[in-house]
């Protein structure tokens, strides 16, 4: 099996394709291996497969639309089947660090209203805990002094520092699907997860955060000897 990153994305990806079954309704995810996904699947629907599709992002809608796949809304089709999304990172349990590519907002709303989710990636994203690449949270654009230093402030209650740092797209502010922005908290490892997420649901300029608890419940992880499957119990 290739060992280059993107040979390894299409492998995890093409793993997925096995779950995906005719008739399904699918959340299709955001970044660079849920597109190979994407285009794996175009293949299949062009090939007669019937399925319709959710995406996260603008960029992957318009990359199904190109690929053939009949696409709808979680307004048309609140309840999905099954949704195929990468991570940034993936921790014990199946927690995630998702949001690299600034999508989080819309891949939180369409993982967790599917009725199963499977992570596609490659072995470099599977850590022992969650936390070294920095952390996106989509904030409010009002407020967003107030909301960072309270960042800050949670942080400090978990003995987390380091630099939340707002994203820029040139010179700048990188704006999400939603109209919103992004900072990137550095904060390094994040042992309890699970209550970070929820002291940074209590602030009221942040819209969502990357960590991913609960959601995920099989990732296809692609390594030089095949793809290897974590089912949150291993």
């Amino acid at each position: 099996m290739a060992t280059d990153p993107k040979a390894l994305k299409i492998e995890a990806a093409r793993a997925a394709l096995e779950h995906v079954e005719d008739g399904m309704k699918l959340g299709l995810g955001s970044g660079s291996t849920a597109e190979e996904f994407v285009r794996l699947l175009g293949e299949k629907v062009a090939a007669g497969l019937n399925v319709v599709g959710v995406p996260s992002s603008s960029r992957t809608e318009a990359l199904a639309r190109e690929a053939g796949i009949p696409l709808t809304t979680l307004d048309e089709e609140p309840r999905l089947d099954l949704t195929i999304d990468g991570a940034d990172e993936i921790g014990p349990g199946l927690a995630l660090v998702k949001g690299g590519g600034g999508a989080l907002l819309r891949e939180k709303i369409v993982a967790a209203a599917s009725g199963k989710m499977i992570v596609i990636a490659d072995e470099s994203k599977v850590v022992e805990t969650l936390g070294a690449f920095p952390l996106p949270i989509e904030v409010n654009k009002f407020g967003l002094r107030a909301t960072v230093i309270a960042i800050e402030d949670a942080g400090r209650r978990f003995a987390l520092t380091g630099e939340v740092k707002l994203r820029m797209a040139g010179d700048k502010p990188f704006v999400t699907d939603g109209g919103h922005f992004i900072v990137d908290a550095s904060f390094g490892r994040i042992p309890a997860t699970k209550a970070f997420a929820d002291e940074l649901n209590m602030i009221p300029g942040v819209v969502e955060h990357g960590l991913f608890i609960g959601l995920a419940s099989l990732a296809l992880v692609a390594a030089e000897g095949g793809v290897r499957v974590i089912d949150g119990k291993n």
